[in-house]
């Protein structure tokens, strides 16, 4: 059985899971006291709990170490100002209807200034005075100055997050954290400096209704109730000013709150501790100061006692910070020589020279700044878009690209390395324009003459000044970066599988999860590995097939990984199910393609040929059958034009395979598909056939 405290704890809890019901009961109860009179003993608990609040929130910013810690303040400072107001007006309601205002207000305007009207209204006008011209003023224009360097700086900031994402910093999910806080940065000091016009209207509204009280008091008190006008003067004035100070005292805590939040700088500590340590940074300047109040004390005339107490204060403090700065500067150099002595036993450490970049670039010297934003390179840009485009393309998660400059290359050089080893370079010039005729025709170009990277086509090197006049002749005119750009890209495509580890393929199946939880906890681990899948990946992306639908991919691994666990048949059962794209890829708009056809004969002879290894499926032909392949393979393609610019090469799915693992050393770029691998509605023409036998 409960106990009443247990049950009292569970009402409790459950009373807090509602707060957002609450917050909003609380704002419209704010509006329901400006309209409706409340009692004094209500007044005196509302008043005690206005004061509560401000006090806990002054002692939230100064523990705080960021302010966006505190970024529901703007909107908590237009709720409390609210509140005081409603408090406000309920209390002149009772001052001038009852004369009377309930205890909190009278003790302030009794015990806190004595009694005496004047002096009560000279210290409400001095805080009044205080919080408006002194802290809401220098408040609000910090709020407005963070506000618009914020907004200015925004744009800096992002292309800094972008440099450290593209460099490979940073991931991309601390940059999108990055650029989230960053807006809500912006977000926080804009509110601010709206928010702090709250605190500097309510100041103005504390003395237009302390005025108001004092004036309507008089005029009710020695009409209505023909009090002398004396004892109105002093009643209604006391009241008036214990009601101003019970209101202003809050509005001071608020505002000072407000500056002090506005005016923090970001710090991994609270405001008393940054205080403290910084304060006590320097032991010469408390040093410094006692000598000072100590000769302050010794002045005739001045009061010696205090001087002295307070520089024997700041002497002791002085020589105890300076005898602790000694003795960590001598710990630290005992750390320093200890560690020194450490290193020289041990042996280097030259495990983080193990780690490799699945990709990176090197630069000359020359092309440094085509990754300095500040003198108008994109480069870093260009290689977020690739990146993107090589995700859209193929639907693989190529990690960001380091790029590092290298003073032992070329000047105008660059490099792509793929896990530490040079696979690719090019030579590209700064300031100058790449031209290609893109119809392949011989004409003189006044430039350098060189080849471009990527598919290594003629082409010069120009000025700007003549990029205007070769692109009117027809020729394809593009910068330099774009030149880089457009080889990397190729690049990745063409690497795409060695690029794809098992840590991207945990991350691309991770994705599908969100929305597919079902396909992953049927495939892994009960069906296939995370390596096992990354084979039939790769070998996809080796032949440029798209991995975007990988929800298809997935699905037809999980249904024939039932059957076989044989990579080879579980790749080419994928490619089947992918029929749509690879049709789409490889026929023209019209829905027609141009194909390559193998003789009966060729296919049944690779069929025979065909040798099962641990690494796969592979032809075994003697070399003469091979070379009567090839000789009128090649002849076929040299004496064809295909409408789609590449040849593709049509065969049976026993077969597909095997034929393009024999061509593919001699002829990358060969497209080798299956007649399962294609739309029925789309419309083949052989254009040429493989055969052994020419005659």
């Amino acid at each position: 059985m409960a106990t009443p405290a247990l049950e009292n704890r569970r009402t409790i809890r459950q009373i807090l899971q509602h707060n957002d019901l609450l917050i909003a009961a609380f704002v419209l109860a704010i509006v329901i006291i400006i309209v409706i009179p409340i009692p004094p003993q209500l007044l005196d608990l509302l008043l005690a709990f206005n004061l509560t609040f401000s006090l806990v929130v002054l002692l939230t910013t100064m523990f705080t170490t960021d302010s966006l810690q505190f970024s529901v303040f703007p909107s908590l400072l237009l709720v409390a100002t609210l509140f005081r107001l409603s408090l406000n007006i309920s209390s002149t309601k009772l001052i001038l209807n009852q004369a009377s205002a309930g205890k909190i207000i009278q003790a302030f305007g009794d015990f806190v200034v004595g009694g005496n009207y004047v002096v009560g209204f000279i210290v409400f006008i001095i805080i009044t005075v205080i919080q408006f011209v002194v802290i809401t003023n220098g408040a609000g224009r910090v709020a407005e100055v963070a506000a618009r360097f914020t907004l200015d700086a925004m744009p800096g900031k992002q292309m800094s997050i972008d440099a450290d994402l593209n460099a490979g910093l940073i991931s991309e999910e601390e940059a999108r954290e990055k650029r989230k806080q960053l807006q809500r940065e912006a977000d926080f000091y804009g509110a601010m400096d709206g928010a702090s016009k709250f605190v500097r209207g309510d100041a103005i509204a504390g003395i237009v209704i302390t005025l108001i009280n004092i004036l309507g008091g008089l005029i009710i008190g020695v009409w209505q109730h023909g009090m002398p006008l004396i004892e109105a003067l002093q009643r209604y004035t006391i009241l008036t000013v214990g009601d101003g100070l019970v209101s202003q005292l809050p509005a001071l805590l608020i505002s000072t709150a407000t500056g002090i939040l506005v005016t923090r700088a970001s710090s991994s500590e609270s405001f008393g501790k940054d205080l403290t340590r910084q304060l006590t940074a320097f032991p010469k300047v408390l040093g410094l100061a006692a000598g000072i109040l100590l000769l302050l004390g010794l002045v005739p005339g001045l009061p010696t006692l205090p001087f002295l107490i307070l520089a024997g204060a700041a002497g002791f403090a002085s020589y105890t910070l300076l005898r602790e700065a000694h003795e960590k500067e001598r710990r630290e150099q005992e750390k320093i020589v200890q560690e020194t002595r450490r290193q020289q036993r041990q042996p280097e450490n030259v495990l983080s020279l193990f780690q490799v970049d699945p990709l990176e670039i090197e630069i000359g010297y020359n092309l440094i700044p085509l990754t300095d934003e500040t003198q108008g390179g994109d480069l870093l840009d260009r290689l977020a878009a690739a990146r993107r485009q090589c995700a859209t393309e193929l639907g693989i998660y190529v990690r960001p690209i380091r790029i590092r400059d290298n003073l032992q290359l070329e000047p105008n050089k660059y490099v792509f390395k793929i896990r530490g080893i040079e696979t690719a370079s090019g030579e590209i010039l700064p300031n100058h324009y790449l031209a290609m005729n893109p119809e392949g025709a011989v004409e003189e170009v006044e430039g350098i003459p060189t080849r471009e990277p990527t598919f290594g086509l003629p082409a010069w090197w120009v000025t700007e000044k003549q990029k205007e006049q070769l692109e009117i002749k027809g020729f394809t005119v593009v910068d330099c970066v774009t030149v880089l750009i457009t080889h990397l890209t190729e690049f990745i495509k063409k690497h795409a599988h060695e690029l794809l580890g098992r840590q991207e393929v945990k991350d691309l199946l991770e994705m599908v999860k969100e929305n597919n939880s079902a396909l992953i906890e049927e495939l892994i681990p009960d069906l296939m590995t995370y390596g096992e899948i990354q084979k039939v990946l790769q070998n996809l992306l080796r032949e440029r097939i798209p991995i975007r639908d990988l929800v298809t991919i997935l699905e037809t691994l999980a249904d024939q990984a039932r059957l076989t666990k044989d990579i080879d048949y579980l790749t080419e059962a994928v490619r089947q199910s992918l029929s749509r794209t690879i049709s789409k890829m490889y026929a023209t708009p019209q829905g027609k393609m141009e194909v390559i056809t193998l003789h009966p004969k060729v296919e049944q002879v690779i069929a025979e040929s065909i040798k099962q290894t641990q690494n796969g499926s592979y032809p075994v032909l003697e070399p003469n059958i091979t070379q009567k392949i090839f000789n009128s393979l090649s002849h076929v393609i040299e004496t064809t034009t295909f409408t789609s610019g590449q040849p593709i090469v049509l065969c049976s799915s026993r077969v597909r395979l095997a034929f393009r693992r024999l061509t593919e050393r001699f002829i990358p770029n060969l497209v080798v598909l299956s007649y399962n691998e294609l739309e029925p509605s789309l419309e083949v023409e052989s254009v040429g056939t493989v055969v052994l036998d020419e005659n």
